[in-house]
């Protein structure tokens, strides 16, 4: 089952929680490469999501959104749901997700997956297809910014995210987020999240 709009809503710590353990679903040949997101060739492929962080509101020093909207951000003040996709170093692509109520600027950063196998193809491995970490992951799925601003909780843009195993509590490990040093008081908040003992974690 697709997660609904509604999951998104909630407080961005809670929702970057709860995405720990459900499946980002990606339809290869989709919207980034494709205006109607038709092809012969599409493959459906479905990846556990195993680390997580959020950027909480225009208070979080850590956040786009502490410096105000601005075309780059703009996403961010938009309601829950949005895909918020955004270039860093000029290389790297970052996948978050909208959270919370529209105008207040939230979203939960997607910063690893768990390959799962695919029922007609063997589990990919390799350097190739890492997707331990935030740029990793958008990198090798050739999720760029053409998913910028389309619904997550809509399937016809080729990316979704799915229900998935409940994680407990006491197997979610809660951190810094990485690369947050400039924040202040903000870049020790524990608002990175990860399942623990999961190899495919990019940074513990």
């Amino acid at each position: 089952m697709i997660l609904p709009k509604s999951f998104y809503e909630n407080n961005t710590l809670k929702v970057a929680q709860d995405l720990l353990g459900c499946f980002l679903v990606f339809l290869s040949g989709g919207k980034s490469s494709s205006a109607n997101g038709a092809h012969a060739n599409e493959c459906l492929n479905k990846y556990r999501i195993v680390e997580t962080e959020a950027y909480c509101g225009p208070h979080d020093l850590a956040s786009h959104a502490s410096r105000g909207e601005t075309e780059r951000n703009k996403v961010m003040f938009g309601e829950a749901g949005i895909i918020y996709v955004y270039l860093i170093y000029g290389m790297y692509n970052m996948l978050n997700i909208v959270t919370e109520k529209n105008r207040y600027p939230a979203a939960v950063l997607i910063r690893a997956l768990e390959p799962l196998p695919h029922p007609n193809l063997p589990l990919r491995k390799g350097k190739e297809f890492d997707l331990s970490g935030p740029g990793k992951l958008t990198k090798n799925l050739k999720i760029d910014r053409n998913f910028n601003s389309l619904e997550i909780y809509k399937k016809n843009y080729g990316l979704w995210i799915e229900e998935g195993e409940k994680i407990k509590s006491s197997q979610i490990k809660k951190v810094p987020r990485v690369g947050v040093d400039y924040a202040g008081e903000y870049k020790d908040k524990l608002w990175r999240f990860y399942i623990k003992d999961n190899k495919f974690v990019s940074k513990r």
